[in-house]
């Protein structure tokens, strides 16, 4: 049986467990002539336990019209945000905090997010995520 040929690669960031047919999951996959909620009932089902954060999906989508998609961990930002308590960063980042993370926070989410992270090394994760801290605004201790 020939592999199956990969049409197009869409990312979507959707709340788990909580997904539906309304844009953004809707306009992305309809487009493409997915099934939609067979996509929204198999993405739910697979969150359902981690309700309350933003999980990525990767969904291929084949030229015969059907999918598969992989779920990734929570964005940077969400994590940060949830470790913070905080509903969302800085607007004027650089000008004004919206938290402080210690270290051994920001090494705690790099070690987790470095599966998803493009780099190499533990230290360069560690960069990444205080990359992103500092983009909202959070400072580092």
């Amino acid at each position: 049986m020939p592999a199956k040929k990969v049409k197009t690669i869409v990312k979507l960031n959707l709340p788990a467990g909580e997904a539906t047919p309304a844009p953004p999951v809707g306009p992305a996959l309809g487009q493409h002539g997915l099934p939609i909620m067979d996509f929204v009932r198999s993405y739910n089902d697979k969150t359902a336990k981690q309700k309350g954060q933003i999980i990525p999906a990767v969904i291929t989508v084949y030229t015969d019209r059907t999918f598969s998609f992989i779920t990734k961990l929570p964005p940077v930002a969400e994590m940060i945000k949830k470790k913070l308590s905080i509903a969302k960063g800085s607007g004027k980042a650089g000008r004004e905090s919206a938290g402080t993370l210690t270290k051994a926070i920001v090494t705690e989410i790099a070690k987790e997010k470095m599966a998803d992270l493009n780099c190499d090394t533990p230290e360069a994760a560690v960069k990444i995520v205080e990359g992103t801290a500092r983009s909202m605004g959070i400072k580092i201790e």
